[in-house]
């Protein structure tokens, strides 16, 4: 493609060193990235700024550079008043509008989300549809994963992504949507087919600074649905009724709305719940009929979870009872209330519980289920919102009969500091502080007994610990079931 006909499609820029018309081959936001022929475009990030790279990116063969300020160049240089707006128009129309040959599903909140774009992805594969998954644990493309750095990639990622999908025939994409993309237009340009709404509790105050801002990032999705009614490309905004934010959704939005929950005026809603520890049962009932559900997963919020997935598919064009059936067959989430099994007569559970709602949710479940003793490992992250540590700190105090502060990625924080923060306004003295993770981790297991449970929180998936810079291999699950082992040698 020319590069005229590309920067077409941007209003008002100034062009510098406009003597010749390269044809882009690709377009790169990373100058190690850059090859012949690619159109280098300038980001101004938090650590890094794109226009300190213009010339490595030139010597790797960047043959135009998209920028906000006037730069020393020996290519076309095309000035904007904001690159990152500018890299969405240009990466959508250079890969040719893929969201449009897609449908597109995206699913936001602050807890829920992976569960919820997995148990869709299960039931739109169970029902034949070739699917990609974009979200915390990774990129999906049909079978093939690939590793991704941010829950909802930038602008230019995505686009390159969903074209790769269109090329290898996927149906439908599924993706989280997190409030820092919607916030800094990640996802401008996308194309939402349905979008969901799982829940809104405290998380990311450290960015949005303030619940009603944080509210508002999210309702960037319902809102960027569009204003049209094409019967030809449905929008339609799955919202938890039990919410009180989808209050605010429902005026934000002008697609169609559908409902789920447990409230009686729900359009999906989940009647007659009965919990095991075997799992969790409830009489489905929607818009389609209703049907008996027996989910293998455990919890009020795994039900939450089903519900925003069940109204979605059902919204897509899926059968009830083929829904029943993949809702059924699902193991678990990676991560996500996942026992760990290696011979012990009490119950390890890792779960990605990172925000006071979701520890919460997982420790009422646990004390509903809980034979014996529980004791939860608990550490807040780095870097970022310390208003929720002591929060965090405080309810895994009530609802376990010991809790152990521990890291939780650092970062460039001092551990100890993020302690003291958990520690403030405990009364209780049911806790230990203990800031290596794997000690915190022996230390619960050395304590449990047959029928205890120990919770450990915060990481689920993550297979990594991040301390200062370095970023080290850990994960709960292979350090608990080694502790574990060596414990019953």
């Amino acid at each position: 493609m020319k590069l005229d006909e590309l920067v077409q499609k941007l209003q008002y820029v100034n062009i510098l060193n406009d003597q010749t018309n390269p044809v882009i081959s690709s377009i790169e936001m990373d100058s190690r990235e850059v090859q012949e022929g690619s159109l280098f475009i300038c980001i101004k990030g938090y650590t890094v700024d794109g226009h300190e790279f213009i010339n490595q990116a030139i010597s790797n063969g960047a043959t135009a550079i998209v920028a906000e300020r006037t730069v020393n160049a020996s290519v076309p240089v095309i000035l904007v008043n904001d690159t990152k707006r500018a890299m969405a128009i240009l990466s959508n129309y250079f890969y040719e509008h893929p969201t449009k040959k897609l449908s597109l599903i995206g699913i936001t909140g602050t807890n829920g989300k992976t569960t919820v774009t997995h148990l869709i992805e299960k039931v739109l594969n169970d029902a034949g549809e070739r699917t990609g998954l974009i979200g915390t644990m990774y990129t999906k493309i049909g079978d093939q994963t690939y590793e991704t750095k941010n829950t909802t990639p930038e602008s230019l990622t995505l686009q390159k992504t969903f074209k790769q999908m269109v090329d290898q025939q996927v149906n439908t994409a599924i993706m989280e949507v997190s409030s820092h993309a919607l916030h800094l237009g990640r996802v401008r340009g996308c194309d939402f087919n349905i979008a969901v709404f799982t829940n809104l509790t405290p998380d990311h105050l450290d960015y949005h600074q303030t619940m009603e801002a944080y509210k508002y990032a999210k309702g960037l999705l319902f809102s960027q649905l569009g204003n049209t009614y094409d019967q030809t490309s449905k929008k339609i905004a799955i919202l938890n009724d039990d919410d009180e934010a989808s209050v605010e959704y429902k005026k934000m939005t002008a697609a169609q709305v559908v409902t789920y929950g447990i409230n009686e005026t729900s359009d999906v809603r989940a009647k007659n719940i009965k919990m095991t520890a075997g799992g969790t049962s409830f009489t489905l009932s929607t818009m389609a009929g209703e049907t008996e559900i027996e989910l293998k997963l455990i919890g009020k919020f795994s039900v939450y979870n089903a519900l925003a997935a069940a109204a979605a598919c059902l919204a897509h064009g899926i059968d009830l009872n083929d829904i029943k059936q993949s809702l059924e067959s699902v193991e678990g989430v990676s991560g996500r209330f996942e026992t760990v099994e290696a011979g012990q007569q009490f119950t390890v559970i890792v779960d990605y519980a990172h925000t006071a709602d979701s520890l919460e949710n997982v420790l009422t479940t646990i004390k509903e289920l809980a034979k014996g003793k529980i004791y939860c490992v608990i550490g807040c992250g780095g870097d970022r919102d310390r208003t929720k540590r002591p929060i965090m700190a405080q309810i895994a105090v009530k609802y376990a009969n010991k809790a152990i502060f521990t890291a939780d990625n650092p970062r460039s924080e001092q551990p100890e500091m993020i302690l003291k923060d958990m520690e403030a306004g405990i009364e209780s003295d049911n806790f230990v502080s203990i800031i290596d993770r794997k000690e915190a981790i022996e230390h619960a297991i050395s304590l449990a007994e047959a029928d205890d449970v120990v919770l450990i929180a915060g990481k689920g998936h993550e297979t990594y610990q991040v301390i200062g810079k370095e970023v080290i291999d850990f994960d709960d699950r292979q350090v608990a079931r080694g502790i574990i082992e060596e414990r019953m040698q």
